[in-house]
């Protein structure tokens, strides 16, 4: 055998110990293979030893053993590649594997698009951002779920940024698949690849619940605002009320007041017509006159009327009118001025903000209404009592159902007025006598009817006798005194009588007539006057009453306050009064009557029936 046959041999037995050392350590079933193949080989180059040709006829087995040991070398070496690779793609696959998990598992919802918008892929935190489920959205374009918040041109901006591979980011507003609006906070970044976008990535987190917290955190700033500045608007209503010492003035503070707010555009004070019910403006503020009469007639187009309904059903009335000089629609409230059944006319604000009035309370403008009623009940009663010029309006009454006159016509008898005052709790103390009537007929039918409170009779004087009553609201004389006007006399005999009333030339004198006529059907204005009221100075009181009196009378008036016999405890009595003018108690009784006679009829005789108190 020569050399190279042996070396033959031992290549090839070296490649068999190769291959079973790989095949023990890899488990590999290739290095089997080569194992058998190599010991195939080995065996029958060792069976064909001594008749094999010598020399060089055996050099290409010798170069088949040699490759054949290179074969298993370099299988190993792939084998060992083979793992690296293997143990790489496995790290690989484990990390694309707890990838996949966290998007799964994200509470986002992730999307990737091809370049053209169409979903691709869709983890499972869709269906709680958009309410579909993955399966529903992939093959889908995202414009499934927009609300129409969002303009074209939004839309537009938005695909201009991610097609030039930069990242957008930013808040959409979605529309649910239930149908309700969502927020939620979105990033869209391109993935891109030799600077061409292959896909799309989404990701969308649901800010709902903080985008709702955060616009009621700003509408109740937003209503804590304007509650406040309302506020501020009623408050300088109220002290300009208190300042204003006329009607005039009380009107023109309300507009002005309203319309010096950002909050409204227009207020007027207007007052309804008794015939024909229209409406006549006298004052206003934030509009002309042309324009007011153009929104004045849209107002009351309506039937019934916001100023109708408001008035008729003493409550404010909000309403939509179309009105030019605030280009469109605004949104009006009509607010009656009424105090104790006394009516004023209406307050309208009109403002083009649709939210000025939705904090503002029913109950506000109505409390609003009657305060500005009050004030102006208040003035002109001030104007009535006060004023040197009145109007004197005198009335027929015929068959009015009223107390005192329901008492005349059931009786058979003459009633009249002598002198009212108020009693503190609404109801009214008149001072009326009865001519015509026993006093036990006046007392019986008094005690029963519903209007009377109470009688109490106070004298009778030959057929006329004196009676204290007290009467409910409904009567002719608390309806004068809600407008400010006082009552000179009123007689009713049986079912017809007279009125004369006295109203301050200043105050509407027609509001007056028109609440007595609209309360009492039978009633006729048959006289109007304008006179000058003769008023009595302090000076000449006291020297009318002093020229009244006897020089005895005066002293022991004036003794009698000087030594407190006037005062509660008494600091000295009569006994000791009339001790210090040197005359007997009798003596100084007689005169301190006297004088107090004197003085009561120079207080009441003179004045008593020009006054409702």
């Amino acid at each position: 055998m020569n050399w190279i046959i042996a070396l033959s041999i031992g290549l090839r037995l070296l490649g068999v110990g190769y291959s079973v050392l790989l095949l023990a350590r890899t488990r590999d079933r290739r290095f089997g293979f080569l194992l058998f193949l190599l010991s195939f080989m080995t065996l029958r180059q060792l069976l064909t030893v001594q008749t094999a040709p010598t020399g060089l006829e055996e050099l290409p087995g010798l170069i088949v053993s040699v490759l054949a040991v290179l074969t298993v070398y370099y299988l190993s070496e792939y084998i060992d590649e083979e793992k690296i690779i293997k143990t790489q793609l496995q790290q690989v696959n484990e990390r694309l594997r707890g990838f996949r998990k966290a998007i799964e598992h994200a509470g986002h919802a992730i999307f990737l698009t091809d370049p053209d918008g169409t979903i691709e892929y869709a983890n499972p935190a869709v269906e709680t951002v958009t309410g579909y489920e993955p399966e529903e959205v992939v093959g889908e374009n995202p414009r499934l779920w927009q609300s129409g918040t969002h303009s074209e041109d939004f839309y537009a901006e938005l695909w201009e940024q991610i097609e030039s591979g930069s990242v957008w980011e930013g808040e959409l507003t979605n529309r649910h698949k239930s149908g309700e609006l969502c927020w939620v906070d979105t990033t869209i970044a391109p993935i891109t690849e030799d600077g061409t976008v292959e896909r799309y990535v989404a990701i969308e987190r649901d800010i709902t619940t903080r985008k709702e917290r955060e616009m009621y955190i700003e509408d109740q700033n937003e209503r804590l605002t304007l509650l406040n500045n309302t506020n501020e608007v009623l408050r300088d209503i109220n002290r300009e009320l208190v300042a204003a010492s006329t009607r005039d003035e009380i009107e023109s503070a309300v507009c002005e007041q309203f319309c010096s707010s950002d909050l409204f555009d227009v207020a007027w004070i207007g007052s309804r017509g008794l015939v024909d019910g229209t409406v006549s403006p006298r004052s206003w503020a934030g509009i002309d006159i042309d324009s007011l009469d153009d929104q004045v007639e849209t107002l009351c187009a309506a039937d019934p009327s916001p100023v109708a309904q408001a008035l008729d059903g003493q409550e404010p009335v909000f309403t939509d009118i179309e009105d030019d000089l605030l280009s469109g629609e605004a949104r009006s409230v009509v607010v009656p001025l009424a105090y104790r059944g006394a009516e004023y006319g209406v307050l309208v604000v009109v403002t083009s903000n649709g939210n000025a009035f939705d904090l503002i309370q029913r109950d506000i403008f109505a409390e609003l209404g009657r305060t500005v009623a009050d004030a102006i009940s208040a003035v002109e009663s001030k104007q009535t009592l006060a004023s040197d010029s009145v109007t004197q309006l005198e009335f027929q009454l015929t068959g009015i159902d009223e107390p005192l006159a329901n008492m005349a016509a059931q009786l058979d008898c003459t009633v009249s007025i002598e002198h009212v005052v108020g009693d503190g709790d609404g109801d009214r103390i008149q001072y009326v006598t009865v001519t015509g009537s026993e006093p036990e007929a006046v007392v019986e039918y008094a005690s029963g009817a519903d209007q009377i409170g109470s009688v109490q009779h106070i004298y009778t004087y030959d057929d006329c006798a004196l009676f204290r009553l007290s009467i409910d609201e409904r009567s002719i004389v608390a309806t004068l005194a809600q407008y400010g006007a006082s009552i000179e006399s009123l007689s009713v005999t049986g079912t017809s009588g007279k009125l004369i009333a006295q109203v301050a030339s200043s105050n509407d004198i027609r509001s007056v007539v028109n609440a007595l006529q609209t309360t009492y059907d039978d009633l006729t204005l048959v006289a109007q006057r304008e006179c000058e009221r003769d008023v009595q100075t302090e000076a000449a009181f006291r020297k009318q009453l002093a020229a009244a009196l006897t020089d005895r009378q005066l002293e022991a008036a004036r003794t009698a306050h000087f030594a407190g016999f006037f005062d509660w405890p008494r600091e000295h009595s009569g006994e000791e009064v009339a001790s210090m003018m040197d005359i007997s108690q009798t003596t100084f009784t007689q005169h301190l009557r006297a004088a107090e006679g004197k003085l009561f009829s120079a207080l009441f005789d003179e004045t008593m029936t020009n006054r409702v108190e």
